[in-house]
Protein backbone atom coordinates (compact mmCIF):
# COMPACT_ATOMS: atom_id res chain seq x y z
CA UNK A 1 0.00 0.00 0.00
CA UNK A 2 1.57 3.27 -1.09
CA UNK A 3 1.15 6.71 0.41
CA UNK A 4 -1.47 7.85 -2.11
CA UNK A 5 -3.74 4.89 -1.37
CA UNK A 6 -3.35 5.55 2.34
CA UNK A 7 -4.47 9.14 1.91
CA UNK A 8 -7.55 8.12 -0.06
CA UNK A 9 -8.76 5.54 2.47
CA UNK A 10 -11.90 6.50 4.33
CA UNK A 11 -10.67 5.11 7.65
CA UNK A 12 -7.49 7.17 7.46
CA UNK A 13 -9.37 10.39 6.68
CA UNK A 14 -11.80 9.75 9.53
CA UNK A 15 -8.89 9.17 11.91
CA UNK A 16 -7.21 12.41 10.81
CA UNK A 17 -10.43 14.40 11.23
CA UNK A 18 -10.99 12.87 14.67
CA UNK A 19 -7.44 13.76 15.72
CA UNK A 20 -7.87 17.34 14.47
CA UNK A 21 -11.20 17.65 16.30
CA UNK A 22 -9.70 16.34 19.53
CA UNK A 23 -6.76 18.74 19.22
CA UNK A 24 -9.17 21.63 18.60
CA UNK A 25 -11.17 20.74 21.71
CA UNK A 26 -8.03 20.53 23.84
CA UNK A 27 -6.77 23.83 22.44
CA UNK A 28 -10.12 25.53 23.08
CA UNK A 29 -10.31 24.44 26.70
CA UNK A 30 -6.63 25.11 27.27
CA UNK A 31 -6.71 28.59 25.80
CA UNK A 32 -9.55 29.57 28.12
CA UNK A 33 -7.16 29.26 31.07
CA UNK A 34 -4.34 31.30 29.59
CA UNK A 35 -6.26 33.99 27.71
CA UNK A 36 -5.96 37.42 29.19
CA UNK A 37 -8.29 40.33 29.24
CA UNK A 38 -8.72 41.99 25.87
CA UNK A 39 -8.79 45.41 27.45
CA UNK A 40 -5.53 44.74 29.29
CA UNK A 41 -3.80 43.64 26.09
CA UNK A 42 -4.98 46.69 24.20
CA UNK A 43 -3.89 49.06 26.96
CA UNK A 44 -0.51 47.32 26.98
CA UNK A 45 -0.15 47.88 23.25
CA UNK A 46 -1.06 51.53 23.70
CA UNK A 47 1.54 51.83 26.45
CA UNK A 48 4.16 50.39 24.10
CA UNK A 49 3.15 52.85 21.40
CA UNK A 50 3.43 55.67 23.94
CA UNK A 51 6.92 54.56 24.94
CA UNK A 52 7.88 54.40 21.29
CA UNK A 53 6.64 57.94 20.65
CA UNK A 54 8.42 59.19 23.75
CA UNK A 55 11.68 57.63 22.56
CA UNK A 56 11.28 59.16 19.11
CA UNK A 57 10.56 62.62 20.52
CA UNK A 58 13.53 62.44 22.90
CA UNK A 59 15.81 61.38 20.07
CA UNK A 60 14.50 64.17 17.86
CA UNK A 61 15.03 66.79 20.56
CA UNK A 62 18.59 65.57 21.04
CA UNK A 63 19.25 65.88 17.33
CA UNK A 64 19.53 62.17 16.69
CA UNK A 65 17.50 59.56 14.93
CA UNK A 66 15.12 57.49 16.98
CA UNK A 67 16.21 53.92 17.07
CA UNK A 68 13.37 51.67 18.00
CA UNK A 69 15.47 48.53 18.08
CA UNK A 70 17.49 47.56 21.11
CA UNK A 71 15.60 49.79 23.54
CA UNK A 72 13.95 46.99 25.42
CA UNK A 73 10.52 47.81 23.98
CA UNK A 74 8.67 44.63 23.21
CA UNK A 75 5.98 44.88 20.62
CA UNK A 76 2.86 42.81 20.97
CA UNK A 77 3.06 41.60 17.38
CA UNK A 78 6.70 41.03 16.52
CA UNK A 79 7.38 40.06 12.95
CA UNK A 80 9.06 36.75 12.49
CA UNK A 81 12.40 36.74 10.79
CA UNK A 82 11.38 34.56 7.88
CA UNK A 83 8.41 36.80 7.08
CA UNK A 84 10.66 39.83 6.97
CA UNK A 85 13.18 38.00 4.80
CA UNK A 86 10.49 36.93 2.33
CA UNK A 87 9.08 40.45 2.11
CA UNK A 88 12.51 41.95 1.50
CA UNK A 89 13.67 39.25 -0.91
CA UNK A 90 10.65 39.44 -3.21
CA UNK A 91 10.19 43.20 -2.71
CA UNK A 92 6.57 42.73 -1.66
CA UNK A 93 6.23 46.34 -0.50
CA UNK A 94 6.58 47.51 -4.06
CA UNK A 95 4.16 44.87 -5.33
CA UNK A 96 1.38 45.03 -2.73
CA UNK A 97 1.80 48.19 -0.66
CA UNK A 98 0.23 51.48 -1.70
CA UNK A 99 -0.48 54.78 0.01
CA UNK A 100 -3.68 53.48 1.63
CA UNK A 101 -2.32 50.18 2.99
CA UNK A 102 -0.99 51.63 6.25
CA UNK A 103 -4.22 53.55 6.82
CA UNK A 104 -6.32 50.43 6.19
CA UNK A 105 -4.28 48.47 8.71
CA UNK A 106 -4.59 51.31 11.23
CA UNK A 107 -8.37 51.38 10.80
CA UNK A 108 -8.41 47.65 11.57
CA UNK A 109 -6.34 48.21 14.72
CA UNK A 110 -3.02 46.97 13.33
CA UNK A 111 -0.25 49.51 13.75
CA UNK A 112 3.47 49.27 13.32
CA UNK A 113 5.90 47.82 10.84
CA UNK A 114 5.40 44.30 12.15
CA UNK A 115 1.74 44.15 11.20
CA UNK A 116 2.48 45.64 7.79
CA UNK A 117 5.12 42.99 7.09
CA UNK A 118 2.78 40.22 8.25
CA UNK A 119 -0.01 41.50 6.00
CA UNK A 120 2.24 41.66 2.95
CA UNK A 121 3.55 38.18 3.70
CA UNK A 122 0.02 36.78 3.98
CA UNK A 123 -1.01 38.41 0.70
CA UNK A 124 1.90 36.63 -0.96
CA UNK A 125 1.54 33.22 0.71
CA UNK A 126 -2.25 32.78 0.92
CA UNK A 127 -2.95 32.28 -2.83
CA UNK A 128 -0.05 29.83 -3.08
CA UNK A 129 -1.29 27.80 -0.11
CA UNK A 130 -4.88 27.74 -1.38
CA UNK A 131 -3.70 26.72 -4.85
CA UNK A 132 -1.56 23.92 -3.42
CA UNK A 133 -4.37 22.56 -1.22
CA UNK A 134 -6.98 22.61 -3.99
CA UNK A 135 -4.52 21.10 -6.48
CA UNK A 136 -3.71 18.31 -4.01
CA UNK A 137 -7.39 17.56 -3.59
CA UNK A 138 -8.50 17.65 -7.24
CA UNK A 139 -5.37 16.02 -8.69
CA UNK A 140 -4.44 13.45 -6.04
CA UNK A 141 -7.15 12.82 -3.46
CA UNK A 142 -10.22 13.08 -5.68
CA UNK A 143 -9.29 13.31 -9.37
CA UNK A 144 -12.56 11.76 -10.58
CA UNK A 145 -13.34 11.61 -14.29
CA UNK A 146 -12.59 15.26 -14.93
CA UNK A 147 -9.91 16.15 -17.47
CA UNK A 148 -6.58 17.47 -16.27
CA UNK A 149 -7.06 20.99 -17.61
CA UNK A 150 -10.36 21.35 -15.72
CA UNK A 151 -8.71 20.37 -12.44
CA UNK A 152 -5.98 22.92 -13.09
CA UNK A 153 -8.61 25.56 -13.79
CA UNK A 154 -10.24 24.78 -10.44
CA UNK A 155 -6.91 25.07 -8.64
CA UNK A 156 -5.96 28.33 -10.36
CA UNK A 157 -9.39 29.81 -9.68
CA UNK A 158 -9.12 28.90 -6.01
CA UNK A 159 -5.68 30.52 -5.90
CA UNK A 160 -7.07 33.73 -7.39
CA UNK A 161 -9.85 33.74 -4.80
CA UNK A 162 -7.26 33.16 -2.09
CA UNK A 163 -5.47 36.33 -3.19
CA UNK A 164 -8.48 38.34 -1.99
CA UNK A 165 -8.78 36.51 1.34
CA UNK A 166 -6.39 38.76 3.38
CA UNK A 167 -8.10 41.91 2.11
CA UNK A 168 -11.50 40.41 2.89
CA UNK A 169 -10.51 39.54 6.45
CA UNK A 170 -8.99 43.00 6.89
CA UNK A 171 -12.19 44.63 5.64
CA UNK A 172 -14.36 42.56 7.98
CA UNK A 173 -12.14 43.46 10.94
CA UNK A 174 -12.30 47.13 10.00
CA UNK A 175 -16.09 47.02 9.67
CA UNK A 176 -16.55 45.45 13.12
CA UNK A 177 -14.13 47.90 14.69
CA UNK A 178 -15.80 50.92 13.09
CA UNK A 179 -19.24 49.67 14.14
CA UNK A 180 -18.10 49.45 17.76
CA UNK A 181 -16.56 52.94 17.68
CA UNK A 182 -19.54 54.47 15.91
CA UNK A 183 -21.98 53.01 18.43
CA UNK A 184 -20.13 54.45 21.42
CA UNK A 185 -19.05 57.75 19.86
CA UNK A 186 -22.14 59.88 20.82
CA UNK A 187 -21.81 58.81 24.46
CA UNK A 188 -18.10 59.57 24.25
CA UNK A 189 -18.86 63.12 23.09
CA UNK A 190 -21.30 63.63 25.96
CA UNK A 191 -18.71 62.48 28.50
CA UNK A 192 -16.05 64.62 26.88
CA UNK A 193 -18.34 67.65 27.00
CA UNK A 194 -18.95 67.10 30.72
CA UNK A 195 -15.22 66.84 31.37
CA UNK A 196 -14.40 70.00 29.41
CA UNK A 197 -17.18 72.00 31.07
CA UNK A 198 -15.90 70.78 34.44
CA UNK A 199 -12.58 72.51 33.72
CA UNK A 200 -10.46 69.60 32.50
CA UNK A 201 -7.93 70.00 29.72
CA UNK A 202 -8.31 67.98 26.55
CA UNK A 203 -5.56 65.55 27.60
CA UNK A 204 -7.25 64.79 30.91
CA UNK A 205 -10.66 64.68 29.24
CA UNK A 206 -9.46 62.09 26.72
CA UNK A 207 -7.83 60.07 29.49
CA UNK A 208 -10.91 60.15 31.70
CA UNK A 209 -13.32 59.30 28.90
CA UNK A 210 -11.08 56.43 27.79
CA UNK A 211 -11.44 54.85 31.23
CA UNK A 212 -15.21 55.29 31.29
CA UNK A 213 -15.95 54.23 27.71
CA UNK A 214 -13.87 51.05 27.88
CA UNK A 215 -16.80 48.99 29.14
CA UNK A 216 -18.85 49.99 26.09
CA UNK A 217 -16.20 49.98 23.36
CA UNK A 218 -12.69 48.68 23.93
CA UNK A 219 -11.64 49.88 20.48
CA UNK A 220 -12.67 53.47 21.17
CA UNK A 221 -10.95 53.41 24.57
CA UNK A 222 -7.77 52.24 22.88
CA UNK A 223 -7.89 55.04 20.31
CA UNK A 224 -8.57 57.69 22.95
CA UNK A 225 -5.70 56.44 25.09
CA UNK A 226 -3.35 56.57 22.12
CA UNK A 227 -4.55 60.09 21.31
CA UNK A 228 -3.84 61.10 24.90
CA UNK A 229 -0.27 59.89 24.49
CA UNK A 230 0.08 61.78 21.21
CA UNK A 231 -1.25 64.98 22.77
CA UNK A 232 1.39 64.66 25.47
CA UNK A 233 4.37 63.99 23.20
CA UNK A 234 3.64 65.62 19.84
CA UNK A 235 4.33 69.30 19.35
CA UNK A 236 1.38 69.84 17.01
CA UNK A 237 -1.89 69.01 18.75
CA UNK A 238 -3.70 69.13 15.44
CA UNK A 239 -1.61 66.21 14.26
CA UNK A 240 -2.85 64.10 17.18
CA UNK A 241 -6.47 64.97 16.39
CA UNK A 242 -5.95 64.26 12.70
CA UNK A 243 -4.36 60.90 13.50
CA UNK A 244 -7.43 59.88 15.51
CA UNK A 245 -9.73 60.65 12.60
CA UNK A 246 -7.44 58.83 10.19
CA UNK A 247 -7.18 55.71 12.36
CA UNK A 248 -10.94 55.40 12.82
CA UNK A 249 -11.96 56.27 9.27
CA UNK A 250 -15.38 57.54 10.41
CA UNK A 251 -16.82 60.79 9.12
CA UNK A 252 -18.34 61.64 12.51
CA UNK A 253 -14.99 61.34 14.26
CA UNK A 254 -13.23 63.30 11.54
CA UNK A 255 -15.72 66.17 11.79
CA UNK A 256 -15.25 66.39 15.56
CA UNK A 257 -11.48 66.33 15.20
CA UNK A 258 -11.68 69.09 12.58
CA UNK A 259 -13.75 71.18 14.98
CA UNK A 260 -11.20 70.62 17.75
CA UNK A 261 -8.36 71.60 15.43
CA UNK A 262 -10.14 74.82 14.49
CA UNK A 263 -10.98 75.58 18.11
CA UNK A 264 -7.36 75.03 19.12
CA UNK A 265 -6.06 77.11 16.22
CA UNK A 266 -8.41 80.09 16.45
CA UNK A 267 -9.04 80.05 20.20
CA UNK A 268 -12.77 79.39 20.04
CA UNK A 269 -14.72 77.58 22.73
CA UNK A 270 -14.03 73.86 22.78
CA UNK A 271 -17.12 73.22 24.89
CA UNK A 272 -19.40 74.89 22.37
CA UNK A 273 -17.89 72.86 19.53
CA UNK A 274 -18.30 69.62 21.48
CA UNK A 275 -21.89 70.52 22.38
CA UNK A 276 -22.82 71.05 18.74
CA UNK A 277 -21.08 67.85 17.67
CA UNK A 278 -22.71 65.88 20.50
CA UNK A 279 -26.15 67.04 19.38
CA UNK A 280 -25.35 66.09 15.80
CA UNK A 281 -24.13 62.69 16.98
CA UNK A 282 -27.35 62.01 18.88
CA UNK A 283 -29.42 63.11 15.90
CA UNK A 284 -27.37 60.90 13.62
CA UNK A 285 -27.87 57.90 15.88
CA UNK A 286 -31.62 58.57 15.96
CA UNK A 287 -31.67 58.82 12.16
CA UNK A 288 -29.85 55.50 11.90
CA UNK A 289 -32.41 53.89 14.20
CA UNK A 290 -35.28 55.32 12.15
CA UNK A 291 -33.63 54.11 8.95
CA UNK A 292 -33.35 50.58 10.35
CA UNK A 293 -36.97 50.69 11.48
CA UNK A 294 -38.10 51.88 8.04
CA UNK A 295 -36.19 49.09 6.31
CA UNK A 296 -37.78 46.40 8.49
CA UNK A 297 -41.12 45.94 6.60
CA UNK A 298 -39.48 45.12 3.23
CA UNK A 299 -37.21 42.63 4.96
CA UNK A 300 -40.19 40.92 6.59
CA UNK A 301 -42.09 40.51 3.31
CA UNK A 302 -40.36 37.34 2.16
CA UNK A 303 -40.50 35.56 5.57
CA UNK A 304 -44.20 36.42 5.85
CA UNK A 305 -44.94 35.03 2.39
CA UNK A 306 -42.93 31.86 2.94
CA UNK A 307 -43.83 31.00 6.53
CA UNK A 308 -46.87 32.94 7.74
CA UNK A 309 -49.30 32.98 4.81
CA UNK A 310 -49.25 29.20 4.14
CA UNK A 311 -50.05 28.50 7.78
CA UNK A 312 -52.80 31.12 7.71
CA UNK A 313 -54.35 29.56 4.61
CA UNK A 314 -54.24 26.13 6.21
CA UNK A 315 -55.94 27.38 9.38
CA UNK A 316 -58.67 29.16 7.39
CA UNK A 317 -59.33 26.45 4.81
CA UNK A 318 -58.81 23.36 6.98
CA UNK A 319 -62.36 23.33 8.51
CA UNK A 320 -63.97 23.69 5.09
CA UNK A 321 -61.76 20.97 3.61
CA UNK A 322 -62.58 18.63 6.47
CA UNK A 323 -66.29 19.33 6.06
CA UNK A 324 -66.23 18.78 2.29
CA UNK A 325 -64.00 15.73 2.15
CA UNK A 326 -64.84 14.38 5.57
CA UNK A 327 -68.60 13.95 4.89
CA UNK A 328 -68.39 11.04 2.41
CA UNK A 329 -65.69 9.39 4.44
CA UNK A 330 -67.77 9.66 7.58
CA UNK A 331 -70.83 8.30 5.71
CA UNK A 332 -68.93 5.32 4.38
CA UNK A 333 -67.52 4.56 7.79
CA UNK A 334 -70.96 4.93 9.37
CA UNK A 335 -72.60 2.69 6.75
CA UNK A 336 -69.96 0.03 7.24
Amino acid sequence: MNFIELLTQREFLISVLAAVSAAAVVFTFGSSFIVRSEMRDRIKRVALEREKMRAEEMARLRGGVAATEGRGIRRSAETRTYMKNVVERFDLKKAFQDDATVDKLAMAGFRGQGHLTTFLFMRFVTPLVVFALVALYVLVLSPGERPLYLNLVYAIGAGLLGAYLPNLLLKNTTTKRQASIKKAWPDCLDLMLLCVEAGMSMEHAFKRVAKEIGAQSVELAEELTLTTAELAFLEDRGRAYDNLGRRTGLDGVKSVMTALIQADRYGTSVGQALRVMAEEGREGRMMDAEKKAASLPPKLTVPLILFFLPVLFIVIMAPAMIKVFGGPVAGVMGGG
